[in-house]
């Protein structure tokens, strides 16, 4: 009677545990993971469409580059001076 009915309860307690565990612990972090991973994917071609959407209204190249480079994660974003710098090199190179 009472002593099945409490493991019965304890089960159902430590399957509830288990499952917030599970998905809190482990299935949460890892879907916001992929998550994350899928859009910095991504996120490339978007710096590439600023670029491209800017040069087709007429804008010139290096508006086109400032363009994309505030559409990069400003974590990742180079500087407007390490920009500058580098299309003065490649202008050099050519």
């Amino acid at each position: 009677g009472v002593q099945v009915i409490g493991s019965l309860v304890a089960a159902a307690l430590v399957g509830t545990f288990l499952g917030v565990l599970m998905c809190y612990g482990f299935v949460g972090p890892i879907s916001t993971k992929m998550n994350n991973d899928i859009e910095a994917e991504g996120r490339y071609l978007a710096v590439i469409k600023a670029a491209l959407v800017a040069l087709q209204r007429g804008a010139p190249p290096l508006v086109c580059v400032e363009f994309a480079r505030r559409s990069i994660f400003p974590t990742e974003r180079p500087s407007f001076e390490e920009m500058d710098t580098a299309t003065k090199e490649s202008k050099k190179a050519a």
